[in-house]
């Protein structure tokens, strides 16, 4: 049977409604009513004072004001989603008495941040796999991984790193690195030609490149450590505020690529004010790093912060559950 909670407090009208309603709808879509008085929890009065009645009733959600029909509608897709729910939530372990959903928003708010981690660390760990993948001959699989990461990166080949080879980069002469030997000059290849640069994968001397650039290489690898160290810390830390974000994270990578992007537009004009230039790998990963560190600072808190209220409202229904 499905477990109906409705967020009310005492002398609404509308939630008097809500109750009339579901009473008259029991016959249809038999339900077990759970109330719950706002006023009882500060982190729920917070989320819902604005709101009441609030409905919840599996994956569904209804805000005042909704009519009758649009609450047999939700029942009704409740009712018809929850076999599916129970095997999503068959393995969660949590107290017996909570229905199916409610065990799968518990596990997700508990572990989102595992997931998270996790799936940066995959997405990341592919593109520097595939010159691995290479090296030992396994061109198939690699060049799968490529073609993948292709529509997400440009991937040229004088703004990648390489492994393997006889440098870790091969930047374009423009860049004015001294010391390195330049793109050309290590590929015979046009540095204007962008198709042959994206193309190029690397050889046995030159070693094999990343399936994603420089920077991009530097966002992700910040954010797993912002994860990392955001889960160490007990999700402690107060997410970065939006100035500052804007300031550490967007400014810097939006001057780097933006005054490279438009420097390198054939317009007379623009050239006359902004000279070409090249940026380098050690920018592209400072500001890389910059805007992923600073954005997961910026974002992860606050996905915790829903999180928690989403916990502590499901540990409040449950203690009504019990009584």
């Amino acid at each position: 049977m499905l477990t109906v909670t409705l967020f009310s407090r005492p002398d609404c009208h509308l939630c008097e409604q809500a109750k009339a309603d579901l009473a008259a709808l029991q016959s249809q879509v038999p339900h077990q009513l759970l109330e719950v008085d706002i006023d009882s929890d500060p982190a729920i009065q917070k989320k819902y004072l604005l709101e009441i009645p609030v409905l919840e009733v599996g994956p569904y959600q209804l805000k005042a004001p909704f009519t009758r029909v649009e609450l047999l509608m939700t029942l009704s897709a409740a009712r018809d989603s929850q076999e599916h729910i129970s095997r999503l939530a068959e393995q969660a372990p949590v107290p017996a008495g909570m229905n199916a959903s409610d065990r799968f928003s518990l596990w997700v708010a508990d572990h989102w941040l595992f997931a998270v981690n996790l799936l940066f660390v995959f997405y990341l760990g592919l593109p520097m796999l595939a010159p691995v993948l290479m090296k030992v001959g396994a061109t198939v699989p690699a060049n799968v991984i490529y073609t993948a990461y292709s529509p997400l990166c440009h991937q040229l080949g004088f703004r990648s790193f390489f492994l393997y080879g006889e440098q870790t980069y091969y930047p374009r002469a423009a860049a004015g690195i001294a010391g390195v030997t330049t793109f050309g000059q290590a590929t015979g290849l046009s540095e204007n030609d962008l198709f042959a640069a994206r193309a190029f994968k690397g050889n046995e001397q030159l070693g094999y490149k990343m399936a994603l650039c420089e920077r991009d290489i530097a966002i992700y690898g910040a954010i797993i450590l912002f994860g990392l160290l955001f889960g160490l810390t007990g999700r402690r830390i107060p997410p970065l505020h939006w100035a500052l974000w804007l300031i550490i994270a967007i400014g810097p990578i939006g001057l780097d690529g933006f005054s490279q992007l438009f420097s390198q537009i054939p317009i007379s004009a623009i050239a006359s004010i902004l000279p070409y230039r090249e940026s380098t790998p050690t920018l592209r990963l400072i500001t890389g790093f910059l805007f992923g560190f600073g954005t997961a600072w910026f974002g992860l808190p606050y996905v915790e912060e829903s999180m928690r209220d989403t916990r502590n409202i499901l540990a409040r229904k449950f203690s009504v559950l019990q009584k």
